[in-house]
């Protein structure tokens, strides 16, 4: 279940009320937090099972091996190729958000979501990794099987579940100052070496702090293309600072929105929509997607 907005500038989470419907109608109950762990997961955790006292048992951290290789230096139009070298520097971004899970105490499985133009070579070397991190690693190869492509994923994340005696802990207490939680977030989930507050951050603070206010959670706001603020920086960037440039306070919702870096909270439209290109011929053959 997910019902938007997207992590990078919202929570990016479902509703509590639609996860306890789920929990009500089913065993198990799988909801999308959006983008990468370092956004949704974290938001999922600090700010959604706070409010609601759900402590998930497991975590599916879905990959691609071109996304990996793309983290490890290789180019857009290169993706489809092999490429050891840059899926061995890219890994580390994967290495990373498992980390962050780990940081949460919660159990993981990595769902490798199969392309066509992946090899077994590239495909077992992440598999070894994972082993190395004591995460399991799943094939899902549902563009080429559908469903059946991901059975054996299924059966894995039930037996995670199921197995898994750890509650979750979250990465900040909501009674510290809300400097302190952007940090904890900055420096333990991003891997920051600082957190920089321009002068408009810190006035927001001060109205936070008059309105009573600093007992929110955070929710930050910050590009989904690098761990650090800078879509630039990708794989595993160190040494960062992330700028907090403002500070909007969303009360109804109950949390505090810290905008980093450029990050634009709406995001703009193609000036050509894709359903212009697409059409049905009279035998129902539809073409123009994606």
């Amino acid at each position: 279940i997910h019902g938007g907005p997207f992590a990078n500038i919202a929570q990016g989470t479902n509703s509590v009320i639609a996860t306890r419907m789920g929990l009500s109608l089913s065993d198990y109950v799988v909801t999308e937090a959006g983008f990468g762990f370092d956004l949704g997961a974290e938001k999922f955790f600090d700010i959604k099972c706070g409010y609601s006292g759900l402590s998930p048992k497991a975590v599916v951290l879905v990959a691609t091996l071109r996304a990996m290789k793309y983290h490890g230096g290789a180019s857009l139009s290169e993706l489809q190729e092999p490429n050891m070298e840059a899926l061995e520097k890219g890994i580390a971004n994967l290495e990373k958000h498992v980390e962050n899970i780990q940081r949460f105490n919660v159990c993981a499985v990595v769902a490798i979501n199969k392309f066509a133009t992946d090899t077994q070579e590239e495909i077992d070397f992440v598999k070894k990794r994972c082993r190395e991190m004591h995460i399991t690693a799943v094939e899902a190869d549902v563009w080429a099987k559908g469903g059946e492509g991901a059975i054996e994923l299924a059966n894995k994340v039930v037996d995670v579940a199921d197995k898994c005696t750890c509650t979750y802990q979250p990465m900040y207490d909501w009674k510290w100052d809300i400097p302190r939680k952007i940090e904890a977030i900055a420096k333990q989930i991003y891997g920051a070496e600082a957190v920089d507050f321009t002068a408009k951050a810190k006035s927001d603070l001060k109205k936070i702090a008059a309105l009573g206010l600093e007992e929110l959670p955070v929710c930050i706001a910050k590009t989904q293309k690098s761990l650090s603020d800078n879509p630039e920086l990708l794989g595993r960037p160190k040494d960062f600072v992330v700028t907090v440039r403002e500070i909007e306070i969303a009360a109804g919702a109950g949390f505090v929105v810290p905008i980093t870096g450029s990050i634009m909270r709406m995001p703009g439209l193609p000036a050509t929509p894709s359903a212009e290109n697409i059409d049905v011929d009279d035998d129902g053959n539809i073409t123009g997607l994606f």
